[in-house]
């Protein structure tokens, strides 16, 4: 079971506010008064004496320190901003592995933590965007691909791998070849919508049938990988051959948010390799 960081968030900043309500409300009048009893008893009052009258216990104390600290990153990572790590070549070459992003949380509209539920519609997934998804065969993991299909278009992909949108073929633009490890692989410039940006193809992989067509549902889309030949996406979805990799169209409520820039790089975490900031940049 994975660590929940948005429920941990919100229980923490409940108990934390919590502890700092029952100390505002009821603890501290009592400290106070406790105070005033004191000094009303004697001529000179202990410093020493007020200083342990007026001390909060050790739980509310921790309790109103990490009130405003937690509440804060709760409030930037829900509805604002969060930060996620590239973990694999999927969005090649648009992202490489060990990028760090930043994902706008309220592009497409501000939902609650943990719950996911959308209360202020903002706006809606555009053909041609970058979007973090929660896995819908597995919620707790998260997804990053490039939205390709909305509701009610027919995606096709043929067997020479051409993208077709609702009858029209998807504009790209050869931009060169590179070794692979099957062949050479192919770099396009694709235009989807109003976004141009690359795509990577090994014209010796075919990871699934070829010349197949999908329908998007209402409240769907349909996602693909910048890598086409290396990425589990929509494409597999009802195919019965690969069972463990079937999930796919993702639903309204597995959005967590369009990745905009990247940060920071950090291909292999070691200790003789320092993070750079040569991939700094926006996302297309």
């Amino acid at each position: 079971m994975s660590f929940n960081l948005p429920l941990f968030l919100v229980v923490a900043v409940a108990i934390c506010g919590a502890l700092a309500l029952l100390d505002l409300i009821f603890l501290a009048p009592r400290r106070r008064a406790a105070i005033a009893t004191y000094q009303g008893q004697v001529t000179e009052p202990d410093a020493a004496v007020v200083e342990r009258l007026n001390k909060e216990p050790m739980l509310v104390e921790y309790g109103k320190s990490f009130f405003p600290v937690l509440f804060i990153v709760l409030v930037l990572r829900s509805f604002l901003l969060e930060p996620f790590q590239i973990p694999s070549g999927s969005m090649k070459p648009t992202l490489e592995v060990g990028d760090f992003i930043l994902v706008n949380k309220f592009a497409y509209g501000i939902r609650l933590p943990v719950w996911d539920t959308k209360v202020i519609e903002v706006g809606d997934p555009q053909r041609g965007d970058v979007m973090v998804f929660r896995y819908p065969s597995d919620p707790d993991v998260n997804y990053i691909k490039r939205v390709v299909g909305l509701a009610g278009d027919r995606v096709a992909y043929s067997s020479d791998k051409r993208l077709t949108i609702n009858g029209e073929l998807v504009a790209q633009q050869l931009l060169g070849t590179e070794p692979g490890s099957l062949g050479s692989v192919e770099l396009y410039k694709e235009k989807l919508g109003a976004v141009e940006h690359e795509i990577r193809k090994e014209m010796q992989r075919y990871r699934i049938e070829p010349g197949r067509e999908w329908t998007v549902p209402k409240g769907y889309y349909f996602m693909m990988g910048d890598n086409r030949d290396n990425s589990n996406d929509s494409r597999y979805w009802h195919d019965a051959n690969i069972p463990k990799e079937l999930w796919g169209m993702v639903p309204d409520q597995n959005i967590v948010g369009k990745a905009f820039a990247v940060w920071m790089s950090w291909p292999t975490p070691k200790a003789k390799n320092l993070p750079n900031f040569s991939r700094v940049g926006l996302i297309h």
